[in-house]
């Protein structure tokens, strides 16, 4: 969440620091210390812990693009999560989830648009994963995963769309003919991204997940992009 720089940084097989916050990995939980400030405009400390349990770890990647220059990594996509930060509400447990992007190639370079969802099943969790790619192609990927962590291809029910954001940005994701999906809870409202919580339905199995979709236009916009320094705390003395 703060930029820092080199000297604010430390690691070890299994635990991964950065300044006051660090994430390790306990052999069967990974727990996230945060001590963070949060940007602007609600400036205010941020400070507790997340813990991450698996029901089991995925080997399986995903190639984002014909020739791998994006992947996406579901470490953990059924796991239970336990949230406990030290402000009045901001405490949870339930049902979560951990994955990765990585890439060699900035994103805006290979893509236009994409919507990611992830949402529990009674089986283990459902992932469905669309992208527009600059070249003309599209991704279109439809992935169950079952608690002991296997992963196979399923056939995606129909591509819905659902409202816009209040940026006005286009949001879809999948859902069984003839029936919709809608926003539960909004999460994160950007003028080029959205997080939120969605409701649809798979495989006649009612869900809520986590939902985003990011415009890559809007994001490499060069009135737009700029703005981003200024959303990002920035620490760059920082020492131990």
């Amino acid at each position: 969440m703060t930029d820092r720089g080199r000297n604010a940084l430390r690691q070890t097989p299994d635990s991964f620091t950065v300044g006051p916050s660090s994430m390790r990995w306990t052999g069967s939980d990974l727990v996230i210390d945060i001590n963070e400030v949060s940007s602007l405009p609600l400036v205010s400390r941020v400070r507790g812990q997340v813990i991450v349990t698996p029901s089991a770890i995925t080997h399986v990647e995903l190639p984002l693009t014909q020739d791998g220059t994006h992947v996406w990594r579901p470490f953990a996509p059924t796991s239970r999560i336990n949230v406990n930060l030290e402000a009045k509400g901001w405490q949870f447990d339930g049902h979560g989830y951990f994955d990765a992007n990585f890439g060699t190639r900035p994103l805006e370079t290979d893509f236009s648009y994409w919507t990611w969802g992830r949402f529990p099943t009674a089986a283990g969790s459902t992932c469905f994963y669309d992208a527009t790619r600059r070249d003309g192609t599209a991704l279109d990927a439809a992935i169950a995963f079952d608690p002991a962590g296997n992963a196979q291809h399923i056939a995606a029910p129909p591509a819905k769309p659902f409202k816009r954001t209040l940026w006005a940005l286009r949001r879809e994701t999948r859902a069984d003919a003839g029936t919709k999906a809608k926003q539960i809870k909004p999460m994160l409202d950007a003028p080029f991204y959205s997080r939120s919580v969605v409701e649809t339905r798979i495989n006649g199995e009612t869900v809520q997940g986590v939902h985003e979709a990011l415009d890559l236009n809007r994001y490499r916009s060069p009135l737009l992009k700029p703005m981003l320094a200024v959303r990002v705390p920035r620490r760059a003395n920082w020492t131990f």
